[in-house]
């Protein structure tokens, strides 16, 4: 009996050694999956833009919006949304030379920004005025979605390029890119200041 007791002691001290060798190695491989994935599903922060400029409606006019203006390799991007428009229509939309919106009827702002004193004309192609950009097309609300570039331009860049200190005009109609000085778009329905966003 004696024999038999010491055999079973032993037998079962090697289990309880066998067990407490298994259980270390078990617990670092279920550790190592959650100690990985924080670092993988860290994402970047979006970069703030350059300049902003807040839209606003000459007189008698509803136009309103918000445009972010970032630099790209291309020139000066710029992103947002303007509403208070025709229904499914187009619209000139143009950088200004002057900061200026203060005139009833967006005249203050003065012609189209033509640093290089070109012709005006389609932004697609070979001439056209710094601040000639594509028609933004309304929706059935309303709302046009930008997002343009305006090549060759710059901010806090080369005074020659920059767009800080110059303003975004809508206009009432589409233009035609050819009509000089301006495309024959019509009247200023909504315009907008380029400005350094305001630190939060």
């Amino acid at each position: 009996m004696t024999a038999t007791r010491l055999g079973l002691a032993i037998v079962g001290t090697l289990l309880l050694a066998a067990c407490s060798r298994e259980q270390p190695r078990s617990a670092v491989i279920e550790t190592e999956p959650t100690t990985a994935a924080p670092a993988e599903q860290a994402t970047p922060a979006e970069p703030a833009p350059g300049a902003v400029a807040q839209v606003a409606p000459t007189q008698g006019n509803t136009v309103t919006g918000s445009l972010a203006l970032a630099s790209s390799s291309e020139g000066v991007r710029i992103s947002g949304a303007i509403q208070g428009l025709k229904p499914n229509a187009e619209f000139g939309f143009h950088v200004h030379e002057k900061g200026d919106c203060s005139a009833p009827d967006g005249s203050s702002a003065g012609g189209h920004f033509n640093p290089t004193q070109a012709q005006h004309g389609n932004p697609t192609g070979s001439t056209h005025h710094a601040g000639d950009m594509v028609n933004i097309k309304s929706n059935a609300e309303g709302v046009a979605q930008v997002d343009t570039t305006a090549a060759g331009t710059t901010l806090n860049g080369d005074p020659g390029t920059d767009l800080i200190g110059k303003a975004v005009v809508v206009h009432e109609g589409p233009d035609d890119y050819t009509t000089q000085p301006s495309g024959n778009s019509g009247k200023r329905v909504a315009c907008g200041v380029i400005a350094a966003p305001t630190p939060q």
